[in-house]
């Protein structure tokens, strides 16, 4: 469970010695060993003035004949560490806050750069960003010290922002959405992107790819009930997945994966809980196959993240928040059931959550779709850790909310976790910024259109730049 807020000792109060970095101007700063954290028992706080893992120092940007562009301020504040970067000239009073995504479960936190960095920068506009005081998947630490990004700017640099901009990727995109519904009037626009806009039904998706391979292959799983008996039937798990494989396929674990007939069964089912009948799905389920995931490498991937292997709880969740008691399983976009779906789901794994979607920040924070400011989104069409359906589940809600109007979303023809290009990423902001600035809505995807989604050219009109792993129909 997230650990609460605790009363910061004298050493580490607010003061400007700790809060504001020397400027990178005087000199480059040396790297530190991260420090014990204030807050969160057993953690230690990475130097932010270092790229983590590495001895490369943040410092600021430059331009061509080696002139600073930007000022730079680094720090430890409430046990998270934080980077503010503001162009040195023509700062147009903006500020872009980004949430970084899900890191693993280890005990240093660090905070890094978006890669839009100097794209932000050039164009006027200030950036912050935030460790967060805890790893994991930890949703309203990422709110919280996000939000408290906006006070510590206003305290470094003396002057408040204008107008504040939330942006983040992955879990990051998670915390975008619930923060600009948490913190009402605080935000002038989001961009979340490969963002977890569906809340806990990330992890029902995760618990369909592994209950639907079971069903088909006649395997036998198991839901265990707690997390200690979660993580003990990892290898028992592990050694079930090997043996049902051959069934499914050849070459797992490899970039020649071949699904047999059944495995092609499997995918259809994945597809279907994943977004629908879209193009390249084929190379999708060929990636998202080819390697292991954590612990688990020598299964494939999406095995690997089979939600009883933490009871469902996501490691910070009050029990399992999976469910899939009323999920009919379908192989195909006809409504109507074939024998085949018939028969897959009188075999399937049935689940029943113990928790749900938290509304306040604790545990999985709820997404309502009730953004009540503009918000534009990217997501790849066959990304299956974090699924193209966040995007249609999150437009639904926006939907049923009246807010439809102030959700965009841009498909992108790839299958990597967040492998925007530039190019995307940087056309889908300057587009947002217009839409706060003017009111003119910009172009997106007709994603809640199955017909749409099934076009061969469904996702052309917003991808820009190559994305290798992705195989389908070239684009006109």
């Amino acid at each position: 469970m997230r650990l609460g807020p605790t009363v910061l000792s004298s050493v580490l109060t607010m003061t400007a010695a700790l809060l504001v970095a020397t400027p990178a101007a005087t000199g480059q700063p040396t790297c530190a060993a991260p420090v014990p954290s204030p807050t969160q028992p057993g953690y230690t706080i990475a130097d932010p003035n270092c790229d983590f893992g590495t001895s490369t120092p943040f410092v600021p940007l430059t331009d061509p004949a080696g002139q600073a562009i930007s000022e730079v301020h680094t720090g430890i504040a409430n046990g998270a560490a934080y980077r503010i970067e503001v162009p040195k000239r023509n700062w147009n009073r903006d500020l872009v806050l980004w949430a970084h995504g899900f890191r693993g479960n280890g005990t240093t936190v660090f905070v890094d750069s978006p890669s839009t960095r100097r794209f932000y920068i050039e164009r006027g506009f200030a950036w912050a960003a935030s460790s967060y005081q805890t790893n994991g998947y930890d949703v309203g630490h990422g709110v919280t010290d996000s939000h408290a990004l906006i006070d510590l700017f206003r305290t470094v640099r003396g002057t408040r922002a204008r107008g504040v901009y939330m942006t983040g990727a992955s879990m990051g995109g998670h915390i975008t959405a619930a923060t600009i519904e948490h913190f009402r009037g605080d935000f002038v626009g989001a961009m979340p992107f490969c963002g977890v806009l569906g809340d806990k039904e990330l992890f029902d998706f995760f618990l369909d790819a592994n209950v639907t391979a079971a069903a088909l292959t006649a395997t036998t799983i198991r839901f265990p009930a707690t997390v200690e008996e979660g993580q003990a039937y990892g290898p028992e798990y592990a050694q079930t997945v090997l043996g049902a494989l051959p069934q499914l396929g050849t070459d797992f674990n490899t970039p020649e994966v071949q699904l047999s007939e059944l495995g092609r069964t499997w995918a259809a089912a994945v597809q279907q809980r994943s977004g629908g009948v879209r193009p390249g799905f084929d190379s999708a389920m060929t990636f998202w196959n080819s390697f292991g995931f954590g612990q688990l490498s020598n299964i494939p991937f999406l095995f690997g993240l089979y939600p009883g292997l933490s009871a469902g709880t996501v490691g910070i969740a009050g029990g399992n928040v999976t469910d899939n008691r009323h999920t009919f399983y379908q192989l195909d976009a006809n409504p109507l059931p074939s024998r085949a779906e018939l028969r897959l789901n009188a075999s399937a794994l049935r689940v029943a959550a113990t928790a749900a979607a938290s509304r306040d920040l604790s545990g999985i924070p709820r997404v309502a779709g009730d953004p009540r400011i503009p918000v534009l989104s990217l997501h790849g069409i066959g990304d299956l850790f974090v699924p193209f359906s966040m995007e249609q589940i999150y437009a639904g809600e926006t939907l049923l909310r009246g807010q439809s109007r102030l959700f965009v979303s841009r498909a992108i023809r790839g299958n990597a976790h967040c492998g925007f290009t530039a190019a995307e990423l940087e056309r889908a902001f300057t587009d947002l910024v217009g839409w706060v600035r003017t009111g003119h809505r910009p172009g997106g995807d007709d994603i809640l259109n199955p017909r749409a989604v099934a076009r061969p050219d469904f996702g052309c009109r917003f991808t820009d730049g190559p994305h290798p792993e992705f195989v389908g129909t070239p684009c006109p």
